[in-house]
């Protein structure tokens, strides 16, 4: 069925570009604080704690991401509106 292996290459998509932002938005941020820190050590504490908070709200777009690719993989309910197509 073209519906299923859809859906697999969506999921692929949503979790391989997902990863990709997030770990490209962790290593922009990352180097930005290391910059930030090297011209205003006395601010490093402060903005320690605001690149720790973006990472998690980073992380876990990717996650929800992750988790509604899978849930397409695992409970497609395209699958059920196929079969009511193919028994009418």
């Amino acid at each position: 069925m073209e519906v299923i292996s859809f859906v697999a290459l969506a999921a692929g998509l949503i979790i391989g570009l997902g990863a990709f932002g997030a770990c490209i938005g962790i290593g922009i941020m990352g180097s930005k604080y290391l910059e930030s820190a090297a011209r205003q050590p006395e601010l490093m504490n402060e903005l320690q704690t605001k690149m720790f908070l973006l990472a998690g709200l980073i992380d876990a777009a990717f996650i929800i991401g992750t988790g509604i690719a899978l849930w397409f993989a695992t409970a497609n309910p395209f699958l059920g509106q196929l079969a009511q197509l193919a028994a009418k």
